[in-house]
């Protein structure tokens, strides 16, 4: 099978993960979706997304930090073309292939060899490659040319040329096989002793089984809490009947679609935050007319302003975090979300705008 055709085949079994603290990648197996620790960043609950599945809340049920493997539920259809674990041992040599979401770029898939099927790294057995995997990565399967699952893809070695690890199969079929013969959910692996513990027996984030502090299951128990300038940002979506969760891409990124419009707000390090649809491009033609109704316009606006940057045109909202509070931040982004969707169409169909292609799956 050649790597386009895997991707292909296998591209509904393919899940893009979100946190507060960034993105991975996942994928499913049988009723499961299989991811790192790392991406699940010690939460109880993800956001994900597939050709499939729309943005959709789902629960971390079972996370072990040690192997850096989690896994996932939510309710879905089965792929029409499920994933499976292999069944052959992995050899140096074999061609691997990688698919994942690395800094976003979604569903790319990246080609090499196994450059060692056996790289000891503390106690752990992990699949070295040269099939170049980034950040986004993470969680994503590993594939060989049959399309078969031969790992996870866990870490890179910095500033290196293509070296990555991926957590063998066998690992990965031993915890699934342990997790379903419990049929327990909510489970946490010790790091220590590697015993399976339900989080309700968990006293003070210590395992009841060795006493060792476990740190997954205190991020999970205290989650994540927004503070200062971000949390008046959550409010106001959440006062709006936002779901927070869903529009939340990062710490201080959030997403909001409305109508043929989309509402991108994010919060900048020199405590600037920027609310804004690209609505449309201008057009060849009519450029003056489309130009006097962008400034008569904002000559009525209070909150909102039209700007040009290159051929695009953006309606913003623009304010100091010291400045943003919960009631004038309402107005704004109610405003903002109203208006985006209904210039957007006035520009298209009055004014001979451009309509801007949009990565859906973003």
């Amino acid at each position: 099978m050649n790597t386009q055709n895997i991707l292909e085949s296998n591209i509904d079994s393919i899940i893009q993960i979100m946190t507060p603290y960034g993105s991975g990648t996942g994928f499913i197996i049988d009723d499961l979706i299989i991811t790192n620790s790392h991406v699940a960043s010690g939460l109880k609950e993800v956001v994900i997304k597939s050709q499939n599945i729309p943005r959709s809340i789902a629960k971390v049920i079972y996370d072990d930090p040690y192997l850096d493997l989690a896994f996932i539920e939510l309710n879905f259809d089965k792929p029409t073309n499920p994933l499976t674990l292999t069944c052959r041992e992995v050899h140096d040599g074999d061609i691997s292939v990688a698919i994942g979401h690395p800094y976003g770029l979604n569903y790319s898939i990246t080609e090499g060899i196994i450059s060692r099927a056996s790289r000891l790294q503390g106690d752990l057995e992990y699949i070295q490659m040269d099939a170049a995997i980034n950040p986004g990565n993470s969680g994503g399967p590993l594939l060989n040319s049959d399309g078969e699952v031969v790992g996870v893809n866990t870490f890179i070695i910095q500033n290196a040329n293509n070296l990555g690890f991926s957590l063998p199969y066998f690992y990965v079929k031993d915890a699934i096989k342990e997790f379903k013969k419990l049929n327990k959910k909510n489970l946490i692996k010790c790091q220590s002793c590697k015993n399976l513990i339900e989080e309700t027996d968990i006293k003070n984030d210590y395992c009841p089984q060795c006493g060792v502090k476990l740190e997954v299951a205190k991020l999970r128990r205290k989650g994540y809490k927004p503070t200062g300038a971000t949390k008046i940002v959550e409010d106001i979506l959440s006062e709006l009947n936002e779901n927070v969760t869903l529009c939340r891409r990062s710490q201080a990124s959030w997403i909001v679609d409305r109508g043929s419009a989309r509402i991108e707000i994010s919060y900048y390090d020199n405590g600037i935050i920027i609310a804004e649809a690209k609505l449309c491009a201008i057009p060849s033609e009519n450029i003056d007319a489309i130009y006097d109704y962008l400034l008569e316009e904002n000559n009525k606006f209070s909150y909102l302003q039209f700007a040009i940057n290159e051929n695009s045109i953006y309606l913003s909202y623009i304010i100091v975090d010291s400045s943003l509070t919960l009631k004038e931040g309402k107005i704004a982004f109610q405003r903002l979300l109203k208006y985006a969707d209904e210039y957007d169409d006035i520009l298209i169909n009055k004014y001979g705008a451009k309509k801007h292609k949009r990565d859906e799956d973003e």
